[in-house]
C-alpha cells in the first residue's frame, strides 16, 4: 500500500451479495461489491447449480468453503510518483505544491477507496498577472489612471512574489448588430463625434505579453486609446476564454499562480446572448489570435470558463451596482469559481489596492476538484481542516497548507483505463489518477487438461469443469454423441420456455433440479415444481394444517382455504330455512362464496340480475292461460317455476305485470326458492283487457270530419278569389278616376253641308 492509502476495512454485517445471473467467477465479482466465488472442488452439492459458489464472504465460510479457495479481489493502491512538499519557491527545480502527483488505482466496481491528497502553498511561488481592461467609452477616465498606475503595480506585484510578471490586454465586444454599429464609418470611429483619439472596434487585442519590465508595460498602455461599441454589456468572455488558451501569445508559465485582473464598469455577454446576432457555435477553448487580434470573435460564442485554471480579480465601477451583485454571486463565481470582486472607485485609482486584497483571499482558500469524469466513476473529498465543511464533490479549505481524503469509487466494470486529474482550482499543480477495475479471477486461466474430477473430459477452472465439444454436465459426465446439443436443451424447456425453468441444469436432455435453501429440491418434468411457496397463513405453509404439493395446499380432514386456513364449517352459511348459501354459492371457511351477482352474507339477492318480472313473464303467460310463444311446449320450456297458482287476489305489495298476446295486462306475484333458477308464482285469474273500440262510430266520424274539412277548404278558396277581385277592381277604379280626356276637336272632322227637306212635310 503506497503512501496516502487509508485501508477500508469493512465488518462483515450488513454486507450483501444481491446476484443477478451468475455463470461464472467473474459474473460474481462484477454482481457486487461484497460477493466473492469459492473454487474448491465438491464444493456445491449434486444437482445444486454453480451460481451457488457465489455469496459472501461470511456466507461461504459458514458453508464449509476453506478461505484460500474463496476468490475476492481487494482494491490495489500504488504511487508511482510521490515526490516531497517544497518549502519555498527558492528550492532547486519547480516547486512542489501537491502530493502524491500520480498515484494507481485498481478497483472492484462498487467498493470505494480512500486516500489522502496533501496541499502546501509555497512561499514566494512565481506569480503571472494579465491586465485585461475593458476599452469601452465609458472606461475613458479609467484608462487614464491605468496609465499613471504602472509604477505602483509593480510595487504591489513584487510585495506578493519576487517572481512576478505583467501582461496586457483590452476588449470591447463582438463587431456586429445588435452588438455594434456595422456602419463603416462607426467600426472606424465608434465613440462620439468629438473624441479624437478613439481607435476602431474590436473584440479582444493581445497587447503585452508577461514582462517583468515595468518600462515596457507603461509604453504598451500608454499607446491604447478608447473605442465604443451599441449595448452596455461587454465581450468580457471571449476575452477571458482566449487569455486563458493562448499560452504562448501571453507567456504564461507552468509553474506560476496565474491571475487575470478584469477592469470593466458593465456586465457580460451570455452565450444565448449570440442569438441576436445570429452565432450559435459554442467556444471550443482553441486559441485564435491573429495579429494579436482574436479572429472567431463574431463565430463563437462563449459561456463556460470552468476548465480555464485561471484565477479572476473582477474590480467594477461602485456605480453599477446591479453588474457587482451578478459578478459577486450569480456569474461570474459559477463560470469561475476561483474569483473575486471588489469595487473600483470612479477613476481606478485604488485598483493597486483591490488587487492586493484579492490576492490574499484567493491564496488563503484552497479549492480541490476535478475534471470531467466517466458516468460510473464518482470523486468525493473530505476536508481534513477546521472549518472544512461536509464530503462533496470539491474540497475547500481556508488554509497554505491542507489535506484532503479523496475518495474514488467506479459504480461498473471499465473495459480500459481511464485517467483523470485532481488538483486545486486556478494552480497548474495537479495530481494524475490512473484508474482501472478488478472485474476477472485469477483462476481463470486452466493449467490442469482432462482433469479427473472432470471424468478426464475437460479441465478445472475456478472450481467448475469446462468440458470438451460433445461432453456436457457438471462434471462433464454426459456424452452427447452424434447428437445436437440444441436438441438436448430444447427436450428440456417447457412450451418453449426456460431451460428446466431456470431451477436445473439440463443433463443428457433431462432436467436435473437444483436444491432450495430450505433443503428440498425442485422436481417435475421440467423442474416446475417445489414445496416451499405455498401461501402461508399467520406465517406457515399452509396455516400448519397441510401439506405443499407443487405450489398448492393439500389440506387435512377438517380443513379448507387456499392456505388450509379454516376449518370446515357451514354454520355461519345456512339460512333460516336451512339451506346453505341458498343453493347460489359455496361455503368456503363458513363464509358464503356467491355465484356471480349475488351478495353475501347468504347469497339471497342479485341487484345485478335482470329482474324476474321481465324474464319470467312469457312462462306466466303460458302456464295461467295457456297463450303466448310457449303455448305449445309450456312444460319443458318454463320448468323453472316448479308451483304457481291461479288466485283471486295477490298477497300486499307491489305485483309484477305483463302484456300478453292479447294486449290485455296479467298480473302475477313470484318468489325464489332455494336454488340458481327456482320459483313458485301466483297468478291473478282476471286479467285487464282494453275495451275493443266502436267501429261505426269511427267510421261515420271520420266521414264527416272529411267532409267538414272539405267545406272549410272550398271556402277558405273561395274568399281568397273574392278578395284577390276586389283588389283589381279597386285598382281599376283609382286608374279610371286618373284619366283625363281632351276636349279639342277633331282637325279632320266636317259637320254636314247638305240640307234635305221633305217637302211633304208640314211641321204639324
Amino acid at each position: 500500500m503506497g503512501r496516502g492509502a487509508i485501508p477500508l476495512v469493512l465488518s462483515q454485517e450488513g454486507k450483501v451479495c444481491s446476484k443477478t445471473v451468475i455463470n461464472s467467477c467473474s459474473d460474481c465479482i462484477k454482481s457486487g461489491a461484497y460477493c466473492t466465488w469459492c473454487k474448491q472442488l465438491n464444493f456445491i452439492k449434486p444437482g445444486e447449480q454453480e451460481a451457488a459458489r457465489c455469496d459472501t464472504w461470511a456466507q461461504l465460510i459458514e458453508r464449509g468453503c476453506m478461505e484460500e479457495d474463496i476468490i475476492s479481489p481487494k482494491n490495489d493502491f500504488s504511487s508511482s510518483k510521490n515526490i516531497s512538499l517544497s518549502n519555498t519557491a527558492l528550492d532547486k527545480g519547480e516547486p512542489i505544491q501537491l502530493r502524491p502527483q500520480e498515484v494507481n488505482l485498481k478497483l472492484r466496481p462498487g467498493l470505494p477507496h480512500t486516500f489522502t491528497l496533501d496541499f502546501q502553498r509555497v512561499e514566494g511561488y512565481p506569480v503571472d498577472l494579465y491586465y485585461l481592461m475593458d476599452l469601452s467609452y465609458s472606461m475613458e477616465d479609467d484608462l487614464r489612471s491605468i496609465k499613471t498606475l504602472g509604477n505602483e503595480l509593480f510595487n504591489a506585484l513584487q510585495g506578493i512574489t519576487k517572481k512576478g510578471r505583467i501582461g496586457f490586454g483590452s476588449f470591447v465586444d463582438k463587431t456586429v448588430l445588435p452588438f455594434t454599429n456595422t456602419n463603416p464609418e462607426k467600426l472606424n470611429k465608434p465613440c462620439a463625434e468629438t473624441e479624437m483619439y478613439c481607435q476602431p472596434a474590436f473584440g479582444y487585442r493581445h497587447v503585452l505579453s508577461m514582462t517583468e519590465k515595468k518600462a515596457e508595460f507603461e509604453s504598451k498602455v500608454n499607446k491604447q486609446r478608447i473605442s465604443g461599441n451599441l449595448d452596455s454589456p461587454e465581450g468580457t468572455l471571449d476575452a477571458i476564454m482566449q487569455a486563458a488558451v493562448c499560452g504562448e501569445r501571453i507567456g504564461w508559465r507552468n509553474s506560476s499562480t496565474r491571475l487575470i485582473v478584469l477592469t470593466t464598469d458593465d456586465g457580460f455577454h451570455m452565450a444565448g446572448d449570440g442569438k441576436l446576432a445570429g452565432i450559435l457555435e459554442p467556444n471550443d477553448e482553441r486559441c485564435y489570435m491573429d495579429n494579436n487580434l482574436y479572429s472567431k470573435s463574431n463565430e463563437m460564442v462563449c459561456d463556460d470558463m470552468r476548465r480555464t485554471q485561471i484565477s479572476i480579480i473582477g474590480p467594477q465601477q461602485n456605480y453599477m451596482k446591479h453588474t457587482i451583485r451578478d459578478y459577486e454571486k450569480y456569474e461570474l463565481s459559477k463560470m469561475i469559481p476561483k474569483s473575486e470582486v471588489g469595487v473600483l472607485s470612479a477613476d481606478s485609482h485604488n485598483v493597486v489596492e483591490l488587487i492586493k486584497n484579492a490576492y490574499n483571499r484567493l491564496s488563503s482558500k484552497v479549492t480541490v476538484t476535478h475534471d470531467a469524469l466517466p458516468d460510473n466513476v464518482r470523486v468525493t473529498y473530505t476536508p481534513l481542516c477546521p472549518e472544512g465543511g461536509p464530503s462533496g464533490d470539491k474540497g475547500v479549505c481556508n488554509n497554505v497548507g491542507v489535506s484532503f481524503n479523496v475518495t474514488v469509487t467506479a459504480d461498473e466494470c471499465m473495459q480500459s483505463e481511464i485517467s483523470f486529474l485532481i488538483g486545486p482550482l486556478g494552480m497548474k499543480d495537479k495530481l494524475k489518477v490512473s484508474l482501472s477495475t478488478l472485474c476477472k479471477c485469477e483462476c481463470e486461466n486452466p493449467v490442469t487438461v482432462d482433469s479427473q474430477y472432470c471424468n478426464g473430459k475437460g479441465q478445472v477452472n475456478c472450481g467448475m469443469c469446462s468440458c470438451k465439444a460433445g461432453f456436457v454436465g457438471q462434471k462433464c459426465e454426459c456424452s452427447i454423441g452424434e447428437k445436437d446439443e440444441s436438441s438436448l436443451r430444447a427436450a428440456c424447456r417447457k412450451d418453449n420456455g426456460t431451460e428446466c425453468e431456470g431451477r436445473g441444469d439440463c443433463v443428457c436432455g433431462i432436467c436435473q433440479c437444483y436444491t432450495l435453501p430450505g433443503g428440498s429440491t425442485y422436481y417435475g418434468t421440467n423442474c416446475e415444481c417445489e414445496n416451499e411457496s405455498c401461501e402461508k397463513f399467520q406465517n406457515k405453509l399452509c396455516g400448519g394444517n397441510g401439506k405443499c404439493r407443487c405450489k398448492n395446499c393439500e389440506c387435512k380432514p377438517g380443513y379448507e382455504g387456499t392456505a388450509c386456513q379454516c376449518k370446515k364449517s357451514d354454520e355461519q352459511c345456512r339460512t333460516p330455512s336451512g339451506s346453505v348459501c341458498s343453493g347460489r354459492g359455496t361455503c368456503k371457511c363458513n363464509q358464503c362464496k356467491c355465484m356471480e351477482g349475488y351478495q353475501r352474507p347468504y347469497c339471497l339477492t342479485c341487484p345485478a340480475c335482470q329482474t324476474t318480472c321481465i324474464t319470467k313473464g312469457k312462462c306466466i303467460e303460458c302456464l295461467g292461460f295457456q297463450t303466448g310463444p310457449f303455448s305449445k311446449n309450456c312444460s319443458q320450456a318454463c320448468t323453472s317455476i316448479s308451483e304457481f297458482k291461479m288466485v283471486e287476489t295477490l298477497p300486499p305489495g307491489k305485483p309484477c305485470d305483463v302484456r300478453d298476446v292479447e294486449s290485455c295486462r296479467v298480473f302475477f306475484a313470484i318468489k325464489q326458492l332455494d336454488g340458481e333458477d327456482n320459483y313458485t308464482a301466483q297468478i291473478l285469474k282476471t286479467r285487464e283487457c282494453p275495451k275493443l273500440p266502436n267501429i261505426y262510430a269511427i267510421i261515420g266520424g271520420s266521414i264527416v270530419g272529411v267532409t267538414v274539412i272539405g267545406i272549410l277548404i272550398l271556402l277558405f278558396i273561395k274568399v281568397l278569389f273574392t278578395l284577390q277581385d276586389l283588389k283589381e277592381y279597386r285598382k281599376f277604379m283609382n286608374e279610371a278616376q286618373k284619366t283625363r280626356w281632351s276636349e279639342n276637336k277633331n282637325p279632320i272632322f266636317q259637320e254636314a253641308t247638305t240640307t234635305v227637306a221633305n217637302p211633304t212635310f208640314s211641321g204639324e
